[in-house]
This record gives C-alpha cells, sequence and structure tokens, in this order.
C-alpha cells in the first residue's frame, strides 16, 4: 500500500513538472501569426518620402504593386557570389533605379565588428535584394574599432545621425547577420515603426513574443529623433531593443509588421558577445532616462569615413 502511495505521488509529482514546463517555456509564448498590415493595404501604410538631396531624372514613378506581391524567394547562396557587372551602385553603397522615379529613400544602418566574410556576404546579398525593390537607398556600415563589450545601439545612433544628415527620411537597424528571404518585404518606411524580422528560421519562423522589435526594424527618422534614439549604455548584447521598444510605447509609437510568408530571414550562424551583468537593472530605468540618453547625448570618436564601393564605413572608437 505505501509503495503504491509513493508511486502515485512520484506521478503526481512528475505531471507537475512537466506542466510547468511547457507553461513556463518560452516556445509557448511564441506566435506563428499576428496582428499586420495586410499586403492590399500596405501601398497606403507607407511614408512616401525620398531624401533632400536625391533627385531623378526618370519620367515615370516606380509601380510597387508588383514589388509586394512577389512570392519569389531568394536563395541564400546569393551570398557566395559577386555582384554582376553594370549594377550601378554608386560610391558609398547608394542605389537608384534608373528606369523609374523612386517614391522611398532609405538608409540601411548596420552595427558592426570582427565579421569581414560575413560583412562581404551580407552586402554582395542585401545590393542584389534591394534593387529588385526600385528604391533609392544606402547602406551605412558603423564598425566599432575599439576593446570594449559591443554597443549595437550606440553604433546604430552614429549610423541614424550619419543617414540623416544626408537627408535619409526612412531608417532601415538592421543586424549583419540577417537576410531577408521575401523581396516582397518592401525596405521601406510604415507610417508606424515596423519589425521587419519577424520570422527567422532560427525560431521556426515564428515570432519569440509580440513586444520583440529587433533584428531588423524600419522607423522614420522623424519618429526615431522623437524617442531620441536608442539607448547608448547597452554594452554587450541584448537588452538595447526592449529598451527602443519602451521608448515607443511611452511615446504612443505602436509597432506594426508584414505577414508572415512576407517577413522571414534567414540567421547565418556567429557568436554571441558577452553580456554585461548591469544590463538588467539598465532597462528599468529607460522611461525616465531616455530624455538624456540616447541622441542627445551620444558621443565618440569618428576614426574614419570612407566611401566604399558597395558601402559607406564610418569607423568609431566608443
Amino acid at each position: 500500500m505505501r509503495h503504491y502511495v509513493f508511486k502515485k505521488k512520484v506521478l503526481y509529482c512528475g505531471i507537475f513538472v512537466i506542466t510547468l514546463i511547457i507553461l513556463l517555456h518560452p516556445d509557448r509564448n511564441a506566435r506563428g501569426t499576428y496582428e499586420f498590415i495586410a499586403k492590399k493595404n500596405i501601398l497606403n501604410n507607407l511614408l512616401q518620402e525620398t531624401a533632400l538631396n536625391f533627385s531623378s531624372t526618370a519620367i515615370s514613378d516606380c509601380d510597387y504593386y508588383k514589388v509586394i506581391y512577389d512570392d519569389t524567394t531568394l536563395p541564400i547562396s546569393i551570398i557566395e557570389e559577386d555582384l554582376v557587372e553594370g549594377h550601378r551602385i554608386k560610391e558609398g553603397g547608394e542605389y537608384a533605379p534608373f528606369d523609374c522615379r523612386p517614391k522611398f529613400s532609405t538608409a540601411i544602418v548596420v552595427p558592426y565588428r570582427e565579421k569581414a566574410e560575413q560583412l562581404r556576404g551580407f552586402l554582395v546579398y542585401m545590393h542584389m535584394f534591394l534593387r529588385r525593390q526600385h528604391i533609392h537607398y544606402r547602406i551605412y556600415v558603423v564598425e566599432q574599432v575599439d576593446s570594449r563589450p559591443f554597443n549595437r545601439a550606440k553604433l546604430m545612433n552614429i549610423g541614424a545621425v550619419a543617414a540623416m544628415q544626408a537627408g535619409y527620411p526612412c531608417l532601415v537597424l538592421h543586424d549583419v547577420d540577417l537576410l531577408p528571404l521575401k523581396p516582397a518585404n518592401l525596405y521601406a518606411c510604415t507610417k508606424l515603426p515596423r519589425h521587419m524580422s519577424s520570422s527567422i528560421n532560427k525560431f521556426r519562423f515564428v515570432l519569440p513574443y509580440l513586444n520583440l522589435f529587433g533584428g531588423a526594424i524600419s522607423i522614420a527618422s522623424k519618429q526615431f529623433k522623437e524617442v531620441n534614439g536608442m539607448s547608448n549604455v547597452y554594452f554587450g548584447w541584448k537588452g538595447e531593443d526592449d529598451d527602443l521598444y519602451s521608448r515607443l510605447e511611452t511615446h504612443n509609437l505602436k509597432l506594426t509588421r508584414f505577414e508572415p510568408a512576407t517577413s522571414r530571414y534567414y540567421m547565418s550562424s556567429h557568436q554571441k558577445q558577452e553580456i554585461e551583468k548591469k544590463r538588467n537593472n539598465l532597462f528599468y530605468h529607460t522611461k525616465e532616462s531616455m530624455v538624456t540618453d540616447g541622441l542627445n547625448s551620444l558621443k565618440y570618436i569618428e576614426v574614419a569615413t570612407v566611401l566604399h564601393p558597395l558601402f559607406t564605413h564610418i569607423m568609431v572608437d566608443l
């Protein structure tokens, strides 16, 4: 009898532990779908604005209907290739279509350090990808050259400032290890900040949690200024994305997305940087500190800015 009671207790304990694991497991909150802008409504939700210094000699406007309804998927093998001849990319990684007038100007800002081969593949892939979208764009790569822990958010701020000084009305803040798979994922800003990389292969193409706002995002330059950019204090990986989301929430800027099938990304393997121990405590003070921590407190040493054939390279010491 005692043996039976003991077995029963073990069984109940086992069921309790399994139930607890299921309830607390991160995948429980993962979503294969979420609220998004339907394809038929995308054009009406885009901010149609080009850079202040941009002009086009094309006669007709570019058509984005075909781009949005493009169901093709780009092969990742492109990263191993070279750009085709006659790609017409200007020095500094700037491109605009020649056969039509683009309605959008976008600056892609990429924080970077010590991943030369990954960066090469990213640049080739992104130029091949973006040229299909008929937009005016420029790629900024902001490299941290000092030995301190990687500060992704501060590098984003530095690149954003350079892009806004060049007159770009739309910013795409983009990790170097992410590659968009669907050309329909238009690299232009929507009226609300957009989480672009909501379906990543690493997470089995589901959204880990609804408030996620990192990886690849688009935000209007005016909105980025409104929230005072990103925090400068996050040395090491993670935390800065949640901080940015909190800034948007404080300013009543709701994030938006495209549908999961359009928002698919491939994440290449990489080694995570060290997370600073103080990070968890920093985030809880974001609403109080965002007024003084961000674009208005940005300090760094610009080592050099070089215009390469495929990108604008900003090297900084933080």
